[in-house]
């Protein structure tokens, strides 16, 4: 039943510029309307931007143009997207993040990944030890033999950052609008594809904030994510530090994992393995290995050497003579490693896996713990948010 007064004045008429005209109350109904004229409508809609907001029927959107994954390295370094490198302090993190801004600024495969578009800049915000950033990254160019008035689109920013801050995301966004500028003049135009921050617990301790804090990680991924929507989406990649326990992954809250849309951990002792932990779109395991090699500067001024330690260019195959390498496992590890296969891709928490390992006969925790490390150090079983899983 019509209330009183709930139409007090006659239905105005269909606004033209309204972007659901048929859903109008004054409307002819959908049936009334010719199929071919909503068709052409809905290819070109786009809703009225009455606010800040922006919004887009699915109709609308396309994925080959609006929604397609873009590269920088094909299954790495994607536009707008942030990752995440952790390792232990000497761990390579740094130097394999060097080794990622050449190939880039050289639209050069990195570790049999392609580079499928055109070649990107890349600003490094070295937030600590920017000297010896600077110093790999000419030894790469040395190793390359390019001469070294050779330009490379590459920009060293070095300093704090206090990423908690707000206000700090138009600094960055002003710094990076500038290298863009001197892209520009190279001999291949460049816009500025790929922003690597290291470390990520400096860019948190710089603001007086906790890296065990939810809050104050968010408030930097808030911050991160303004300066990929003001410059177009380039890709973030920051790095940072295991724990004391390095099969716990990264240090302090583990709300970097729910924030980063790749997590990569690297570990090994002479041989380094980059293996993803976390991805939104590409498989949890093994990524590549790689070796690191001494490069001489040749003797300081006092005579003493000048050498720098970078990544070797070459991926260090997990292979012998064509066939996968079987480590050799001890009659526990054995048991372990067939506990956690039995639980399939659901994996096992500690406490469920120690519980039937003392089932089995292996009770002390101490033993649990070193047999767990044994198997992960051999890169059998890895760990993401405290559930232990086979690597496939």
């Amino acid at each position: 039943m019509k209330h009183e007064g709930q139409f007090p004045c006659p239905m105005p008429a269909v606004d033209p510029k309204d972007p659901f005209p048929d859903t109008w109350p004054s409307a002819p109904s959908p049936d009334q309307q010719e199929g071919d004229e909503r068709r052409t409508r809905l290819a070109t809609l786009k809703i009225q931007q009455r606010g800040s907001l922006r919004l887009e029927p699915l109709e609308n959107v396309f994925l080959q143009d609006d929604c397609a994954k873009g590269h920088i390295i094909k299954g790495i370094f994607a536009w707008g997207e942030t990752s995440a490198w952790i390792a232990p302090p000497g761990g390579m993190k740094s130097a394999l993040l060097a080794s990622a801004a050449i190939s880039v600024a050289l639209n050069q495969p990195w570790f049999g990944r392609r580079a499928p578009g055109n070649p990107v800049g890349v600003i490094y915000f070295a937030l600590e030890r920017a000297d010896l950033v600077k110093r790999r990254l000419i030894a790469h160019r040395r190793k390359l033999g390019l001469p070294e008035n050779h330009p490379l689109a590459i920009i060293v920013q070095s300093g704090m950052l206090d990423m908690m801050n707000p206000a700090t995301v138009p600094l960055v966004v002003e710094a990076v609008r500038r290298a863009e500028i001197y892209f520009s003049y190279l001999p291949e135009r460049h816009c500025a594809g790929l922003l690597i921050f290291d470390t990520f617990a400096k860019m948190i301790a710089a603001g007086g904030g906790d890296e065990n804090s939810a809050k104050d990680q968010g408030k930097v991924f808030a911050n991160l994510q303004r300066i990929k929507d003001e410059l177009g989406g380039p890709h973030i990649a920051l790095i940072g530090h295991t724990g004391k326990d390095e099969a716990r992954g990264a240090r302090g809250s583990n709300a970097l994992y729910g924030d980063v849309d790749v997590l990569v951990t690297i570990g090994g002792d002479a041989i380094k393995t980059a293996t993803v932990a976390k991805a939104n779109d590409i498989p949890d395991g093994p990524l590549f290995s790689f070796s690191s090699e001494i490069v001489d500067f040749g003797p300081d001024e006092d005579g003493d050497p000048q050498t720098v330690n970078i990544v070797s260019a070459e991926e260090v195959s997990r292979q012998i003579d064509g066939k996968p390498a079987e480590p050799k496992l001890s009659t526990n590890q054995r048991v372990m490693y067939r506990l956690l296969a039995e639980a399939g891709p659901a994996g096992l928490t500690v406490d469920a896996w120690n519980d039937l390992a003392k089932e089995n006969g292996i009770a002390t925790k101490q033993r649990l713990y070193e047999l767990r490390m044994a198997l992960k150090d051999k890169r059998l079983i890895r760990e993401y948010a405290g559930t232990w899983k086979v690597c496939q």
